[in-house]
């Protein structure tokens, strides 16, 4: 399960009601792939579909696809956004992550 802050949620509606998704029907898809300075990297992105295999949840009102092979990685984390002085971005806070980089795209277990 994958939690969804409110500052998050306004961001993902807003984005992808301009990318033409529609956040009542479409999905966030994240992912988890190899590479970035500490090993692993997350992956964000918007989906009209899911595949066999994909495990969906919502949360917040916040639709979310993570494939099967990303879900170890994710379970417990959630979903931020940061609009802050030290950048603008979304934000993980994954509590499976054991080490970090210092600009939070990519982490080690």
């Amino acid at each position: 399960m994958i939690k969804v802050s409110d500052i998050a949620k306004k961001k993902v509606v807003e984005l992808m009601t301009d990318d033409g998704y529609d956040a009542t029907t479409d999905f966030v898809r994240v992912g988890v792939k190899s590479g970035g300075c500490s090993g692993l990297s997350y992956n964000l992105d918007f989906d009209k579909n899911q595949v066999e295999g994909d495990k969906v949840f919502e949360d917040n009102g916040v639709k979310i696809i993570i494939d099967k092979k990303s879900f170890l990685y994710l379970v417990g984390t959630t979903l931020e956004y940061s609009g802050g002085l030290n950048g603008t971005g979304f934000v993980f806070n994954n509590p499976n992550a054991n080490r970090t980089c210092g600009c939070g795209e990519s982490f080690s277990l």
